[in-house]
């Protein structure tokens, strides 16, 4: 009898580290790359052989499209909120809050994002925000994040973002460069400077990839990388299509490979689509729909 028992509860304990093994190998990643002012028209001459690589093992398209106005505030807000300016309230390119009143607020006095969806329903989730421009900072739910970082410059975005990868493995990590857009504004969208700038964002985004492979987590890490804006001369923020075509890429398991979407995609889907693999479920308030074509 004695033995008996022994045997059930190493049975039980079995199963119990098997069940947790099996769990751990499941958990799913999400990294979100954001690169500021990456129209989608510079790919057509760009040298960009990382982010060719990915559209290769992904799906992408070239005709996502911004909300308006076209300007950063707005878009990067919609992207993890899953609604336009109408709604989430940012509505101007520097919005630290909301210019109108969000239609809803969730528990941390912020409109619902894909930050606040996955901290309730996943508490003990890792999830990070590094970024180089600090007007990212006003539009996240601090609280819920366990990494805030504010960088200076790409090259020190690109340091953290590998390095937390690393360390941490997180959940859900959306990382924001800059340099395009600073040199869209000083020299001009489109100028050898800014297809130079790009090209050093494709390195960066090279060197986040590896992390994820150093992480050991490839396997189970869905890759998006998309932008807030185009560009035309030295701005943005008006209506043109350079302005507010954008790229939208992704890549991981259960993603469709060298598969163009024809559908359309706007930024605020980005949201719905993040959380549609993470088994969301969204609120009401988001119009943002999953890009579904991309699954298998």
């Amino acid at each position: 009898m004695y033995f008996l028992r022994i045997s059930r509860t190493m049975t039980l304990l079995c199963a119990l580290f098997l069940t947790h093994y099996a769990q751990a190998q499941k958990r799913q990643h999400v990294i979100l790359i954001g690169t500021d002012g990456f129209g989608a028209y510079a790919f057509q001459q760009a040298k960009v052989p990382t982010l060719r690589a990915l559209m290769q093992q992904g799906s992408w398209s070239l005709h996502a499209r911004t909300v308006l106005p076209s300007s950063s505030a707005p878009n990067w807000a919609s992207m993890v909120m899953g609604a336009g300016p109408e709604l989430h309230g940012y509505t101007t390119w520097g919005s630290k809050k909301p210019d109108l009143p969000a239609r809803v607020l969730d528990e941390y006095n912020m409109f619902p994002s894909v930050y606040s969806l996955l901290r309730k329903a996943r508490p003990q989730s890792e999830i990070g925000v590094i970024y180089e421009w600090d007007g990212i900072g006003y539009l996240f739910p601090k609280a819920a994040v366990n990494k805030d970082q504010n960088c200076d410059g790409d090259v020190a975005v690109s340091a953290a973002a590998t390095a937390y990868i690393k360390q941490a493995k997180p959940d859900f990590l959306f990382i924001h460069f800059h340099d395009v857009d600073s040199v869209g504004h000083t020299v001009g969208h489109g100028t050898p400077e800014y297809y130079a700038a790009i090209e050093r964002t494709d390195a960066h985004v090279a060197e986040v990839l590896e992390s994820i492979r150093e992480a050991g987590i490839e396997k189970n890490t869905v890759v998006i990388f998309t932008a807030d804006h185009g560009g035309i001369n030295k701005g943005h923020g008006s209506i043109s299509m350079n302005e507010m075509e954008i790229p939208w890429i992704v890549k991981g398991p259960g993603i469709k490979q060298n598969h163009e979407v024809k559908n359309s995609i706007m930024t605020f889907d980005t949201a719905a689509t993040i959380a549609r693999i993470f088994g969301l479920v969204a609120p009401q308030v988001w119009i943002g729909r999953p890009v579904t074509d991309i699954f298998k």
